[in-house]
């Protein structure tokens, strides 16, 4: 997330967050399911006592911030969700692994060493686990119960999320938008950072008589 984070910070306060198990956060004494991810979110902003945050998740983030903001609305500005997982379609493991491998050769290489440091770092077991987690979890009924603003971010180029699925997910919250960029894979806040950010601020502007002064929070 950190080059998003990085364009994002002339436009307002930015907190990047390690979820438990992951990055140098702590281990926990198990592995988190989708909701107990999404309740740790809540309680590390409440720690830090940031409310109405604009929430930014790629990926298997964007689960977790579709499932916070189903659950915690009254604490919620809006969320920007690139690519969230799972498409409801292959709610496989083999099937994610091989969207995943098929993905690695349309991203930038810097995101390789990035992805495989990270991965060691939370341990193989953990992986696999949270991949279990997110395969089960339904991001459609999370989807469906959010009241707030939405973006969802699609990679033109993107193999495990597919535009069928984003399509349809555009249609569930009460209020989303969908942007693709076109030659962009799975990571947009990694691969084209830039454009992200101008379509977060776009999309910002559209509802600024709805929204709080934006702060960005990445778990």
């Amino acid at each position: 997330m950190m080059p998003t984070a990085r364009l994002l910070c002339p436009h307002g306060d930015v907190h990047v967050s390690d979820l438990p198990g992951f990055g140098k956060s702590d281990k926990p004494s198990r592995t988190l399911s989708i909701h107990a991810l999404a309740d740790a979110l809540n309680e590390w902003l409440e720690a830090r006592q940031i409310g109405h945050p604009v929430l930014i998740g790629n990926s298997l983030g964007g689960q977790v911030v579709a499932d916070y903001a189903a659950r915690y609305p009254e604490r919620l500005n809006c969320a920007v969700l690139v690519a969230p997982t799972i498409d409801p379609e292959a709610r496989q493991i083999p099937t994610q692994v091989l969207r995943l491998l098929r993905d690695l050769p349309r991203e930038p290489v810097g995101l390789y060493w990035i992805g495989l440091g990270d991965y060691f770092r939370a341990g193989w077991e953990t992986i696999f686990e949270t991949l279990r987690f997110a395969v089960e979890h339904s991001v459609s009924e999370s989807l469906s119960r959010i009241r707030r603003p939405v973006l969802l971010v699609r990679g033109g180029r993107d193999p495990i999320i597919p535009q069928s699925w984003m399509e349809t997910a555009v249609q569930l919250p009460s209020s989303a938008e969908l942007v693709v960029v076109p030659h962009a894979a799975h990571a947009v806040n990694f691969n084209t950072p830039g454009v992200l950010v101008r379509e977060v601020l776009a999309f910002l502007a559209r509802h600024a008589g709805t929204l709080s002064p934006p702060g960005f929070i990445s778990p």
